[in-house]
């Protein structure tokens, strides 16, 4: 196939292109930059079968000859990345996602939307499936994000509806591994990079809220196997596995023998931040036949090796 892959210079998006070029497919990377870095796709320079085209989403999308797949992960995703920019994030995933599904319906295109778990806002349900609503604040600074996503699922269902675009729609829950950025504010290269340094790591409030944490190439399986099937409606891709953020603090402390320990500090969360986040993955097990294999003590030593040559 010859895919088109938006975000392709961010944290999923470079292991997307990674992933369809190993399985033989050609891969053209669209990204403006904003929050992705070219370093991540570096090591694809000069391959004839993968093209990057520095571009804004949210304009216009053209490209030349066929188009089979078109993925559009392209996004402020980090709290500390979406507050900074909220209008390009609502932008992105309203106009972007539009011009994402104009190419797929022009050019024939199978489209895959990257959503989050964060349409399910701050859960009265608990774990989240996908029939569940959500109990999102539209109008609270994670709105910008939270809604973004929504719609951006909501004009994927309109496009497949009224247009027979074949679409796919991944809830992706929290995922971590290699290529994240130190400074995003999430809480796995925040604990990674304090512990490294010798620090202790920062817990706000009494660390008693809840994630699921899934390595990268358990999400990017999920991705590849969501595309690759003929179902139309959302799938959460994520690790069912539920820690609270205390003993995730625990385990990172424990697995680079940081003797710095833990402080605790008073709630300065992001209104509207989850208090539990677990991923019902029934759907996907039944639909793709797929499940995480990595457990969050190997995945967190791969996850530190890679930050150990970038902390300092």
């Amino acid at each position: 196939m010859r895919v088109l892959i938006t975000g392709a210079a961010g944290f999923l998006g470079s292991h997307l292109c990674d992933r369809f070029l190993a399985e033989g497919h050609e891969v053209i990377g669209m990204d403006n930059l904003i929050t992705g870095n070219t370093d991540n796709i570096a090591h694809l320079a000069g391959r004839s079968d993968f093209t990057f085209i520095r571009y804004d989403v949210t304009h216009y999308i053209y490209i030349e000859g066929p188009v089979d797949a078109v993925l559009h992960f392209a996004s402020p995703a980090s709290p500390i990345d979406y507050l900074n920019y909220p209008i390009q994030t609502l932008k992105v995933g309203s106009l972007g996602t539009h011009n994402a599904l104009g190419l797929a319906k022009a050019k024939g295109a199978r489209f895959l939307l990257a959503s989050t778990s964060e349409v399910y806002g701050d859960p009265l349900v608990h774990p989240q499936h996908e029939d569940y609503p959500g109990n999102v604040d539209a109008i609270g600074p994670r709105g910008v994000y939270d809604e973004a996503k929504r719609f951006a699922e909501a004009i994927t269902m309109a496009y497949h509806r009224t247009h027979g675009v074949d679409t796919r729609i991944a809830r992706i829950f929290n995922t971590y591994g290699p290529r994240m950025r130190l400074d995003d504010g999430r809480v796995v290269p925040n604990f990674i990079g304090q512990a490294l340094r010798g620090e202790p790591l920062t817990v706000y409030g009494d660390g008693s809220q809840t994630r699921s944490f899934c390595y990268v190439s358990d999400l990017i399986e999920g991705i590849y196997r969501l595309l690759m099937s003929d179902y139309n409606l959302p799938v959460n891709i994520g690790n069912p596995s539920e820690m609270s953020i205390l003993q995730f603090a625990e385990l990172v402390n424990r697995l680079t023998a940081n003797p710095a320990g833990i402080v605790f500090k008073d709630d300065l969360r992001i209104k509207g931040d989850p208090q539990t986040r677990q991923p019902d993955i029934t759907r996907a097990r039944a639909i793709l036949g797929w499940e995480p294999v990595v457990d969050l003590p190997h995945g967190l030593e791969m996850t530190i090796a890679y930050f150990k040559e970038r902390v300092r």
